[in-house]
């Protein structure tokens, strides 16, 4: 078995992206993508040419099979649209597949909304909590929150004008 590489890609800005990334990208057999549409913008901007497979939550249990044929024939990246794959996006039913099949997981450092909101934010670093995506419905978002009003750190969640 082989290595799942587990690859941050830019937020926003296509240069927001490491050498060792863009190494790795181009070095692999395949790459896992979220939207291959939107990958294909960085790639193309970057001129890699590695074979790109569909991956995302709509598809992510039925690819699972196909993914561990690829690790055992190469190494597969997975990329998510922007930032960190698995942190608020599909991959982590791939990377615990990955771990059972016997396969290395590599997680390159990178772009991350979560961290690089709270470093610009003002707000205390030294704890907080992530807790991804709130409920869309008014009344649960309250009682999401509700129940970390007495936490003594710093929340962090996502929100997107998409959902």
């Amino acid at each position: 078995m082989h290595t799942l590489y587990i690859v941050p890609t830019p937020i926003g800005n296509l240069e927001d992206i490491t050498l060792r990334a863009l190494r790795v990208l181009r070095q692999v057999r395949l790459i896992a993508a979220e939207d291959t549409r939107h990958s294909r913008i960085l790639l193309d901007h970057y001129q890699i040419s590695t074979p790109l497979l569909s991956y995302h939550e709509h598809n992510k249990l039925a690819r699972l099979e196909q993914l561990r044929e690829a690790l055992a024939q190469g190494d597969v990246a997975l990329i998510s649209d922007a930032g960190t794959p698995t942190i608020s996006d599909p991959g982590y039913e791939l990377v615990r597949a990955a771990l059972a099949f016997g396969a290395k997981v590599v997680p390159l450092p990178g772009a991350n909304a979560a961290i690089t909101a709270l470093a610009a934010s003002g707000l205390p670093t030294d704890s907080f909590l992530f807790v991804g995506f709130p409920p869309r419905r008014p009344a649960k978002v309250r009682a999401f929150f509700a129940q970390y009003a007495a936490l003594r750190a710093t929340l962090i969640c996502y929100e997107s004008p998409n959902r």
